[in-house]
Order: C-alpha cells, then sequence, then structure tokens
C-alpha cells in the first residue's frame, strides 16, 4: 500500500506548491476534488474536460514532480431535494468520472447522498434513526422512489461512458448509504462499478469495528481515506455520540475527528491494514486532514507517521509470520 493525500487540506496553497509539498514528505499520490462539497482548490475539471493539450500540460505538472493522481473527489448530494443543488452535484459527479476516464485514473470517490422525504421540501431527511410513528417508512419511500433509480442509472451510464472507472462511496451518516448493509443493498440496483471509499473514522463515533466492515465487504473495497477519531469517553457517558451542537469547538464534542494514531491504538491500525490485505486491497490510502486541533500541515506530518509506524508494524508481523 502507498499513502496519498486528499489535497483540499492544503487548499490555499498553488497545485505546484502542493505536489513539490508531497513529493518533499514522500507521499506517493494525490487525490483531487473536482466540486460538490469541495472546492476543488486544484484543478479545473471543465476546462481539463474540454480541452486535450491541457490534460497533458497538467499531467506534466504531476509526472515532474513525481507525483501520481490516484483519485479524483467529487463528494456530494446528489439527491438533494433542492434541484439546484442536486443537478450542480450530478453535474460535478458525472464530470469527475469523465474525466477520470479521460485522465486514466481508476476512481472517483463520492458519497450516495440523501432525498427528502415524501412531504417535499428542500431538506434532505435522513432515515438512519426514523424510529417514531411519524417518520416510519422514510427508508421505504426513499430507496424505490429516488436512491435506486439514480444510482442504477449513474452505475449504467458510467459503465458505458467510463469503462475502468470506479466510484467509490464514503460511507458516511447523513448519506443513505452509510455502513455495509445500507452499501450491500445498493449492491441489488447497480453494477461492480459502484464500490466503497472506507473512512474508518465514520464507523469510530458510531461503534462500528471497521475490520468487521472490510471483512464484510471484501472486493467491494475500492478506496481507503486515513483519517481517524478521537472519541472522549466521559463525554460520550453524558452526551452520547449524537450530539446536536454539531459542528462545535473540539473541546466540548463527544468525538472529532483526529489524525491517524490519535484517536485509536497503532494496534487498531494494523490490524486494519492487515483485514485490507486479506480483502485483497493494495491501493493507497489517502490522508484527509479533519484534525480540528492541528494545522493542516501538523495534522498530514501526523497521520503520516501513524500510518507509517502502521504499515511497518504490518510488514514486520507479516515477515515473522
Amino acid at each position: 500500500m502507498t499513502i496519498a493525500l486528499l489535497t483540499d487540506a492544503l487548499e490555499d496553497r498553488p497545485l505546484d506548491e502542493v505536489l513539490a509539498w508531497c513529493a518533499h514528505h514522500d507521499i506517493a499520490g494525490v487525490e483531487l476534488g473536482v466540486g460538490g462539497y469541495s472546492p476543488a482548490p486544484h484543478l479545473d475539471f471543465e476546462a481539463l474536460l474540454a480541452d486535450g493539450g491541457e490534460r497533458e500540460r497538467f499531467t506534466e505538472r504531476l509526472d515532474a514532480h513525481g507525483i501520481e493522481l490516484v483519485a479524483l473527489n467529487a463528494s456530494g448530494n446528489p439527491l438533494h431535494p433542492d434541484i439546484s443543488i442536486a443537478q450542480a452535484h450530478g453535474r460535478a459527479l458525472r464530470g469527475a468520472v469523465e474525466l477520470a476516464a479521460a485522465l486514466d485514473v481508476p476512481r472517483v470517490v463520492a458519497m450516495s447522498g440523501c432525498p427528502g422525504g415524501p412531504r417535499g421540501g428542500n431538506w434532505p431527511v435522513f432515515a438512519g434513526g426514523a424510529w417514531l410513528p411519524d417518520m416510519e417508512g422514510l427508508w421505504e419511500h426513499q430507496w424505490p422512489e429516488v436512491i435506486a433509480p439514480y444510482w442504477r442509472e449513474l452505475s449504467t451510464w458510467a459503465a458505458d461512458a467510463a469503462p475502468g472507472v470506479d466510484i467509490c462511496l464514503e460511507l458516511h451518516p447523513g448519506t443513505s448509504i452509510y455502513n455495509a448493509a445500507s452499501f450491500l443493498v445498493l449492491t441489488e440496483a447497480t453494477g461492480d462499478n459502484v464500490k466503497v471509499n472506507l473512512d474508518p473514522s465514520h464507523f469510530w463515533w458510531q461503534g462500528i469495528d471497521p475490520v468487521a466492515t472490510v471483512r464484510a465487504l471484501g472486493a467491494h473495497i475500492g478506496f481507503v481515506h486515513g483519517k481517524d477519531t478521537l472519541v472522549h469517553a466521559d463525554r460520550v457517558a453524558l452526551h452520547g455520540v449524537l450530539d446536536f451542537r454539531w459542528p462545535a469547538g473540539a473541546d466540548t464534542m463527544p468525538w472529532h475527528f483526529c489524525a491517524v494514531g490519535r484517536g485509536r491504538p497503532l494496534g487498531e491500525w494494523r490490524e486494519l491494514l492487515d483485514a485490507l490485505h486479506e480483502a485483497g486491497y493494495d491501493g493507497p490510502i489517502s490522508i484527509e486532514h479533519e484534525d480540528p486541533t492541528l494545522t493542516p500541515e501538523e495534522g498530514i506530518e501526523a497521520s503520516l507517521g501513524g500510518l507509517r509506524a502502521a504499515m511497518e508494524a504490518t510488514v514486520a508481523d507479516n515477515a515473522d509470520g
């Protein structure tokens, strides 16, 4: 496995400076935002799609620093009940898929999205935890009406427009496909080109074991994010893991994202890497910096240290075995 970086963390730096910074820190690849929730600071996908010369010059900039483009990121909400948002995020996702094919990039990171409720409105409504009588049946409405048709059509389109490109969904609470069970339901509507971007940080705060998730998903895993979660047991004891105050400061939240190794011990990261290896995944692990206690540079460097220590321990264990 190699280490890459989602460069949105360094959005204030120009691309060539980011590439030089990555090369200096022996980061082998980059994941570049295209749109959706990403500010897309380091590429203009419409310009790149329109002009082969632009793509060639762009590739030369990467090659000059010895950096591989391992993924494009178009995470957003293409199912948003506000049609203007849905269309913008949908365009970014399709554009990312087309650009990935044009640049010979094997994957696009995305999110499944979240539609609204059956009574209309412009606000997404998440079916997870919809337990009260006036919320019952929300999934049964959203799945056949919105979720399945959208992803069935997109998977079919992508297989024709961009064969060889996988769409890797980040299993994120607040989106309709957020754990192994919901993803496996989605596979009933999509082809093999819709896979999982496994970000363990979203599992840990929910109480989900990412190792068990890897074993359940197996070959469905198409990409991995390197991000950790610090869970404050004393705060969880009072507030639980669901908190209406989000987003709020790290000093008050029951949990928050952190650099790799600052939340879970090295042994858990080693077990996760072992499980990924057993599942057949040998691709990049892309650092996503969201640690509120560190600057982007500090957070990336801390995650680098954590990931490299876990990788070295895994190699040593395999050699001893």
